[in-house]
């Protein structure tokens, strides 16, 4: 089994105990917080596809790496799963930035979520600046080197 999906794994037992947890069910981003197990699958899809162009694969890499690594805008080891929202946050930006440049079609494919993945983008991109603050909001998109929303 690949690292990449050990990760998985384990990232979606930690959230799913998390949201069973007293602060994981009153959290104001539960329901955010639940897609990123599925989003980080995805990512990982998305990289290993052919299909994908290769200047996607490089920012989809990004992405899957944010993830991973522990320095964080908002990091997990200190806040918990909470911490996972900035990760979602470049994550749909990025899918966004995928579905507009190649089409919906790459990403519903691969797509292992409960919910419509052209509405969970869309809902969170909308909602980015809000779920994060504006201040790590301007830091990610600096980041993905974006102005103004996806």
């Amino acid at each position: 089994m690949s690292k990449d999906m050990d990760f998985y794994k384990k990232l979606r037992l930690r959230v799913n105990a998390w949201l069973r947890s007293r602060s994981g069910k009153h959290h104001k981003h539960a329901k955010y917080i639940l897609l990123a197990p599925d989003l980080f699958h995805l990512l990982v899809k998305l990289v290993a596809d052919s299909k994908v162009p290769l200047e996607h694969k490089a920012v989809l890499g990004f992405a899957v790496a944010y993830f991973i690594l522990p320095v964080d805008l908002i990091p997990e080891g200190i806040v918990g799963p909470g911490g996972y929202i900035d990760d979602i946050i470049i994550t749909v930006w990025v899918l966004n930035k995928l579905m507009n440049e190649v089409g919906p079609e790459i990403v519903q494919k691969h797509w292992a979520g409960e919910e419509d993945v052209l509405n969970v983008v869309k809902n969170i991109v909308a909602q980015a600046d809000r779920l994060v603050g504006k201040g790590v909001w301007k830091t990610i998109r600096k980041l993905l080197g974006g102005r103004g929303r996806a």
